[in-house]
């Protein structure tokens, strides 16, 4: 699947070619948080998109004390696997949930 601003994964796994700033996740932090495991990369990826796609789907409608929790723990889930850009993005929800 390609975004706006680049490619984007549906699903972990996927074959595809691009500098590191052009991904949306940087497999090198990913690949350091999981040893190199490629098996656990995907596995945590494909939590990640879960977690993601459940965020999109309620912060919007939450209320702002929820929105907080949701954009806090995306946030910390982004960074852990490399998605630098969805961290901001988490972030700045975080400090303005209104």
């Amino acid at each position: 699947m390609r975004g706006e601003n680049g490619i984007a994964f549906s699903m972990p796994g996927g074959d595809v070619s691009g500098t590191a700033g052009s991904r949306p996740v940087d497999l090198a932090h990913l690949a350091r948080q999981t040893m190199g495991d490629r098996s656990l990369e995907q596995e945590v990826l494909a939590l990640f998109v879960q977690q993601a796609l459940s965020v999109r789907d309620r912060i919007v409608d939450a209320d702002v004390k929820q929105r907080l929790l949701l954009a806090h723990g995306l946030k910390g889930s982004a960074r852990g696997v490399g998605a630098f850009a969805v961290a901001d993005c988490a972030g700045a929800i975080e400090l303005q949930p209104e």
